[in-house]
């Protein structure tokens, strides 16, 4: 009889299946098998048994797999961060009708960036349209440098320390981003108060767009982070730094305006890990 760990490791498995599926729109057994490290013949299992029950499929004419309609029901029970939406999307999409390039809202969960909001159907400006749900690693996009920028030292810790134990589904990819960041680039993206990541790897186009982020936060509360996404052929970082971080800051400044003016209900509202 099988043991309760091994049933508990069964679920994991297919929960990083359903998130890998998700994070790249579709994919094939073998990239499956590789990103998570599971063998072959495991994610084989896996993907049938999650076909059989509707939450994903195979596309007509490829050998790649895709999540269904019926996978939306998984989050039925979540409550977004409603309330930070509400605040800040008028404002990001304003962000975007001035600037042309689409706008990402991002919040942590786990040692991942979660996409909230986005603005890419705003503009014909961008190569795809983003959903909540979306998910990147902390150390693979600017949103999540910013994060790990602002929250608290201990927190930053954990988090890297997780990361480097290769803990999450994509912790290979995270783990080669590690040696690039230590203190002094933290203390520096605080300073300067922003972010920037030049060739997004973990988007649905890699390497074809670039970004600049700014953290969210509700007085000392860091709750999040929007990042401005740009064609990486279209600017150097610095150019895109000088086109855009005064519309970029003062956006920042009118949604955590508005989240101040609200505190005490955004505070309350927030799942612990939401908030550092």
């Amino acid at each position: 009889m099988a043991s309760k760990d091994s049933h508990i490791r069964s679920i994991s498995k297919a929960l990083a299946v359903l998130q890998v599926i998700n994070r790249h729109g579709s994919s094939t057994t073998t990239e499956i098998a590789r990103e998570i490290d599971i063998p072959y013949p495991t994610a084989c299992r896996i993907i049938k048994t999650l076909a059989d029950c509707g939450v994903i499929e195979r596309e007509p004419t490829r050998k790649r797999y895709r999540p269904t309609a019926l996978s939306q029901s998984l989050s039925c029970g979540y409550q977004r961060s409603n309330q930070l939406i509400a605040i800040a999307r008028p404002h990001i999409i304003d962000l975007t009708r001035e600037t042309t390039w689409p706008v990402s809202l991002a919040t942590r969960v786990g040692a991942y960036m979660v996409v909230q909001d986005a603005t890419n159907g705003f503009t014909t400006q961008t190569f795809y349209e983003y959903y909540p749900g979306y998910t990147f690693p902390l150390t693979g996009s600017a949103a999540g440098l910013v994060y790990l920028a602002y929250c608290s030292e201990q927190t930053r810790k954990d988090l890297l320390s997780q990361l480097s134990a290769g803990k999450n589904s994509t912790s290979s990819g995270s783990s080669n981003l590690l040696y690039n960041f230590h203190d002094e680039v933290f203390h520096s993206i605080r300073v300067n108060g922003y972010a920037t990541f030049v060739r997004n790897q973990y988007s649905r186009n890699p390497g074809k767009t670039s970004s600049i982020a700014v953290p969210l936060c509700v007085g000392e509360k860091l709750v999040g982070a929007f990042a401005l996404v740009y064609f990486a052929s279209a600017f150097d970082t610095k150019t895109a730094v000088e086109h855009y971080l005064d519309d970029i800051k003062r956006t920042q400044e009118r949604i955590n305006s508005d989240l101040r003016a609200s505190a005490e209900q955004f505070l309350s509202d927030q799942p612990l890990e939401f908030a550092d």
